[in-house]
């Protein structure tokens, strides 16, 4: 079956996207407004881009061309942290993904702890054995869309945060004991299932 975007639903759209480029790591995106507000959320339009320098990038729709509170705090102070939600934390991590209005704070309705950032102003969770604090360095609008499009956003990361749990010597995470989750589609979340390792061929 070949299916032309140009005349297919956006909802269809977002289900066979959703449902084919899986697992999908989570972003887990801290930010504060400039009045002082929290605001947290996941997001799984997200991942690393590169190390030299360490980026990564994350992508919130607009729906109805209305921004999310995420995306407004990042272009208003050009700062986030990505944290990492792990399978203790899924549903805290789904409980954020809430709609509450512009002065709702996602942390104290999930009941997670704030703590203060290094060299950004938006808090971290205390829960996420990881952080990335970032600083924004371009975004980008989505054109030609049918209802809002999305706004991709890359940050690079100033700081990073690793609980001593899950770092091995050499820099190598543990994923025994980091246990981060993914996303598929719909309500779908999994965990790490089999890991298996393959060279790399050389000529």
């Amino acid at each position: 079956m070949q299916i032309d975007p140009k005349v297919t639903s956006q909802k269809d759209i977002y289900k066979i996207l959703t449902g084919t480029v899986i697992p999908r790591p989570i972003g887990w995106i801290s930010t504060i407004s400039n009045t002082g507000v929290p605001n947290l959320a996941p997001f799984s339009f997200f991942n690393a881009v590169g190390e030299d320098p360490p980026h990564v990038m994350f992508s919130t729709v607009r729906t109805g061309n209305k921004n999310k509170d995420t995306l407004n705090n990042v272009l208003a102070n050009g700062q986030f942290v990505v944290n990492l939600a792990t399978e203790e934390l899924v549903d805290a991590m789904n409980a954020t993904s809430v709609n509450l209005p512009p002065d709702g704070n996602e942390f104290d309705y999930a009941g997670l702890t704030a703590i203060l950032s290094v060299l950004v102003k938006p808090f971290r969770v205390k829960e996420s054995p990881v952080h990335f604090e970032c600083e924004m360095v371009h975004h980008y609008n989505l054109e030609d869309h049918k209802d809002g499009g999305a706004t991709i956003i890359i940050g690079r990361i100033v700081m990073f945060h690793l609980s001593d749990d899950i770092l091995l010597d050499n820099s190598y995470i543990n994923l025994k004991t980091y246990k981060p989750m993914a996303r598929l589609a719909g309500n779908n979340y999994a965990k790490l299932g089999e890991i298996f390792s393959i060279k790399r061929p050389f000529i």
